[in-house]
């Protein structure tokens, strides 16, 4: 929101704000005394919507936990890897893919257990994304049963959270 604005322009609207709530706060003090903080509270908050802030207070958008994820999956080769990741960002269904060299899994498969070198790629995207990512793998990925597992982002930095919603977009 503050993007193409001066830094004074932002710091006029943000003391306009303080000013504001500092007002409402003197009004609504008979409302705290008498236990009625949502009120306040709620109050607060509408000043603070139709001022314009939509921002939390270090001045990032806010991020909702759980809305982009990391799948991961394991691949044969870094070759393999690579065509698959191409193919993941490509498609828009991920911002960007990691790819890790010379994991070993251990795992048991058709009754035998098996100690392998594989390729780990790590997927950043929306979580409503996983399923097509799913499918995708079906399709392209040389394994019967290629492993594609995802985990919800809870937190991190709000640039890069936001710039991995930009680049893949919702379904």
């Amino acid at each position: 929101m503050f993007k193409n604005r001066r830094k004074d322009t932002k710091h006029k609207h943000l003391a306009s704000v303080v000013k504001h709530s500092m007002a409402l706060q003197k009004s609504c003090s008979r409302a705290l005394c008498f236990g009625q903080y949502s009120v306040v509270i709620g109050a607060i908050g509408a000043l603070l919507w139709t001022q314009g802030i939509q921002r939390n207070l270090t001045g990032m958008a806010s991020y909702s936990a759980g809305s982009n994820s990391i799948a991961y999956i394991t691949a044969p080769s870094e070759e393999v890897a690579s065509k698959l990741a191409r193919a993941l960002v490509q498609q828009k269904m991920a911002a960007c893919v990691n790819i890790v060299p010379k994991v070993l899994s251990v795992y048991e498969w058709e009754g035998k257990l098996n100690e392998d070198s594989e390729v780990l790629m790590m997927i950043k995207t929306r979580t409503s994304r996983v399923p097509d990512i799913v499918e995708l793998m079906k399709k392209e990925h040389p394994y019967d049963c290629p492993e594609v597992i995802s985990v919800p982002i809870e937190s991190g930095s709000q640039k890069y959270l936001e710039w991995v919603k930009e680049c893949v977009p919702e379904k």
